[in-house]
């Protein structure tokens, strides 16, 4: 039973923390959802005046990256085509909506996103659309105003998204954007950049004039002013100041001198958003998660689109990934995302001060710590 009574006390079989499982924990929560205190009982299901929800809470979740304006794509690009196939596609079916349609998608998304637990998103935009749905909405969204193109000389175009509350300029990848605008938007202010990167083999053979990335732009009559640079860890490291932090989105070909060469450059934090069954999606490829946990890599979660995923949950992402345990895959979705978004203030952990919104997670192999098929959220507080 929630409890009308403000504070709310809630109650469960655990909480997750920075250091892993609370046991037995007790959360006094106010009624604009700040946290008011964080203890323990020894018969949590027995304390008066509280709520006791059997399962395990954790914050509200965060998806670092999401594309919520290509909510209308949902279905329209068939699965497994690879990742030249599925820019190809995206090109040939992103006109066919009505502004209508798009409109609806857009809120549909949103929805979808408040009922999988999603309190923060890091939105990706080339348009206006999704502000309108984005300014009422209960999720704070981060908005990254994507400069792309080969042909594009200038952020023209993308100047008037920067009236819009917590938006700021980003480039799409670096193999999507001419080397004087990538380094001047990389160089323009504090806040953390986007970037699509090492999502794919093409990326990485571009660079040596190869590959179905390399033949596409041949055949389209596009030039790439930046191969020089021979890599693309490389071209990053020599663009983003040292000192500029960064959201590297996919990884999929991430490899050790990659991680060499670009931890070794920055003294701003670098955060990794995984997108798992984005990937799958696109071309099956799965990211090197235990090369990265390995180096002790800040690791986030996205969902990237309805163009390339059939659902958006953070949830989801993190059942695809079984062989992380249980504790540190949840923070990767809630503390984490919320570090790489600059938001870690106020959303991402449950402590004191802060207000992350409360989740209950039902349905765990409690033998295993596992995630399993029945695994769901629902909304505490």
């Amino acid at each position: 039973m929630i409890s009308s009574e403000w504070p709310r006390r809630i109650a469960s079989h655990g909480l997750l923390t920075d250091k892993g499982w609370l046991r037995n924990p007790v959360v006094e929560i106010d009624v604009d959802g700040t946290i008011r205190s964080v203890a323990t009982s020894q018969q949590p299901d027995r304390e008066p005046f509280t709520e006791f929800h059997a399962g395990l809470l954790i914050p509200g979740l965060v998806d670092a990256h999401c594309h919520l304006e290509l909510s209308y794509l949902r279905g329209a690009i068939p699965p497994g085509g690879g990742f030249a196939a599925f820019a190809r596609s995206m090109g040939e079916v992103r006109g066919r909506a009505t502004e209508e349609e798009r409109r609806r998608a857009v809120g549909a998304a949103d929805a979808e996103l408040q009922r999988e637990g999603v309190v923060a998103v890091g939105d990706i935009a080339n348009g206006d659309q999704a502000f309108p749905v984005k300014s009422s909405s209960a999720i704070r969204y981060r908005t990254f105003a994507e400069v792309f193109g080969l042909g594009t000389r200038t952020t023209e175009r993308q100047r008037p998204l920067l009236a819009y509350p917590h938006t700021s300029l980003t480039p799409h990848s670096v193999y999507s954007v001419q080397d004087e605008l990538f380094r001047d938007v990389c160089r323009e202010g504090d806040t953390p950049l986007s970037i699509h990167f090492l999502e794919s083999p093409a990326e990485k053979e571009l660079f040596q004039r190869r590959g179905p990335l390399w033949e596409w732009y041949c055949r389209s009559g596009m030039s790439c002013d930046f191969l020089h640079y021979g890599s693309p860890a490389e071209r990053l490291v020599r663009s983003v100041p040292r000192n500029r932090p960064v959201i590297l989105v996919h990884a999929c070909m991430t490899e050790q001198e990659d991680i060499d060469r670009i931890m070794n450059h920055f003294t701003a934090p670098v955060h990794w958003c995984l997108c798992p069954r984005s990937n799958r999606y696109i071309s099956g490829l799965r990211p090197p998660v235990e090369l990265l946990r390995r180096n002790g890599l800040h690791i986030c979660v996205g969902t990237d689109s309805l163009a390339s995923n059939e659902r958006l949950s953070p949830l989801e992402e993190l059942k695809s990934l079984p062989e992380v345990p249980l504790d540190e895959r949840l923070r990767w979705a809630t503390a984490a995302g919320a570090a790489a978004l600059g938001i870690d203030d106020r959303l991402g952990s449950v402590e004191p001060g802060k207000r992350p919104g409360l989740l209950l997670l039902s349905g765990i192999d409690y033998e295993r710590m596992q995630l399993t098929d029945r695994s769901t959220l629902s909304r505490i507080a």
